[in-house]
Protein backbone atom coordinates (compact mmCIF):
# COMPACT_ATOMS: atom_id res chain seq x y z
CA UNK A 1 0.00 0.00 0.00
CA UNK A 2 1.29 3.29 -0.94
CA UNK A 3 0.64 6.84 1.71
CA UNK A 4 1.34 9.63 0.36
CA UNK A 5 0.10 12.48 2.97
CA UNK A 6 0.50 16.45 2.03
CA UNK A 7 0.08 19.41 3.46
CA UNK A 8 -2.00 22.26 2.19
CA UNK A 9 -1.68 25.94 3.89
CA UNK A 10 0.09 23.89 6.63
CA UNK A 11 3.75 23.03 7.57
CA UNK A 12 3.76 18.76 7.86
CA UNK A 13 5.72 17.85 10.66
CA UNK A 14 7.25 14.34 11.41
CA UNK A 15 4.89 13.86 14.45
CA UNK A 16 1.44 15.04 12.17
CA UNK A 17 2.66 12.71 9.45
CA UNK A 18 3.35 9.85 11.78
CA UNK A 19 0.49 9.96 13.85
CA UNK A 20 -1.52 9.99 10.12
CA UNK A 21 -0.05 7.22 9.37
CA UNK A 22 -0.71 5.48 12.14
CA UNK A 23 -4.05 6.32 12.37
CA UNK A 24 -4.66 5.22 9.17
CA UNK A 25 -2.64 2.25 9.21
CA UNK A 26 -5.49 1.14 10.94
CA UNK A 27 -8.14 0.86 7.81
CA UNK A 28 -5.51 -1.65 5.75
CA UNK A 29 -6.20 -3.91 8.94
CA UNK A 30 -9.53 -4.12 7.67
CA UNK A 31 -9.39 -4.71 3.80
CA UNK A 32 -6.32 -6.17 1.94
CA UNK A 33 -6.76 -4.99 -1.37
CA UNK A 34 -5.99 -1.41 -0.76
CA UNK A 35 -3.69 0.06 -3.18
CA UNK A 36 -3.00 3.95 -2.38
CA UNK A 37 -4.01 6.62 0.08
CA UNK A 38 -3.70 10.43 -0.81
CA UNK A 39 -4.15 12.25 2.47
CA UNK A 40 -4.07 16.17 2.30
CA UNK A 41 -4.22 18.33 5.26
CA UNK A 42 -5.06 22.14 5.44
CA UNK A 43 -6.01 24.88 7.20
CA UNK A 44 -8.33 27.66 5.82
CA UNK A 45 -8.49 30.27 8.60
CA UNK A 46 -9.98 28.42 12.37
CA UNK A 47 -10.81 24.95 10.13
CA UNK A 48 -8.46 22.58 10.50
CA UNK A 49 -9.39 20.04 7.52
CA UNK A 50 -8.31 16.51 6.64
CA UNK A 51 -9.24 14.61 3.70
CA UNK A 52 -8.57 11.10 1.87
CA UNK A 53 -8.89 9.19 -0.54
CA UNK A 54 -8.59 5.44 -0.58
CA UNK A 55 -7.85 3.59 -4.32
CA UNK A 56 -9.13 -0.34 -4.40
CA UNK A 57 -9.94 -2.96 -6.71
CA UNK A 58 -12.89 -1.40 -8.03
CA UNK A 59 -13.42 1.43 -6.01
CA UNK A 60 -12.40 4.82 -5.02
CA UNK A 61 -13.37 6.15 -1.41
CA UNK A 62 -13.35 9.71 -0.39
CA UNK A 63 -13.72 11.10 2.95
CA UNK A 64 -13.47 14.50 4.63
CA UNK A 65 -13.10 15.92 8.42
CA UNK A 66 -13.03 19.12 10.16
CA UNK A 67 -12.21 20.22 13.44
CA UNK A 68 -10.70 23.06 15.34
CA UNK A 69 -7.65 20.41 16.00
CA UNK A 70 -5.98 18.78 13.01
CA UNK A 71 -5.52 15.57 15.10
CA UNK A 72 -9.20 15.63 15.93
CA UNK A 73 -9.66 16.12 12.25
CA UNK A 74 -6.96 12.91 11.51
CA UNK A 75 -9.61 11.06 14.14
CA UNK A 76 -12.60 12.08 13.10
CA UNK A 77 -11.43 11.36 9.40
CA UNK A 78 -10.17 7.74 9.96
CA UNK A 79 -13.58 6.60 11.15
CA UNK A 80 -15.04 8.03 8.45
CA UNK A 81 -12.69 5.59 6.28
CA UNK A 82 -13.45 2.76 8.70
CA UNK A 83 -16.33 2.70 8.18
CA UNK A 84 -16.74 2.81 4.64
CA UNK A 85 -13.74 0.35 3.57
CA UNK A 86 -16.16 -2.19 6.58
CA UNK A 87 -19.02 -1.22 4.09
CA UNK A 88 -17.42 -1.73 0.68
CA UNK A 89 -15.51 -5.01 1.70
CA UNK A 90 -18.88 -6.28 2.98
CA UNK A 91 -20.67 -5.51 -0.43
CA UNK A 92 -16.86 -7.35 -2.17
CA UNK A 93 -17.86 -10.59 -0.26
CA UNK A 94 -21.31 -10.70 -0.89
CA UNK A 95 -20.65 -10.67 -4.66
Amino acid sequence: MQMTISGHHVELTHALRDYAQAKLARVERHFDHITSIDVILSVDKLVQKAEAVIRTSGAKLFAIAQSDDLYAAIDKLSDKLDRQIVRHKEKHQAH
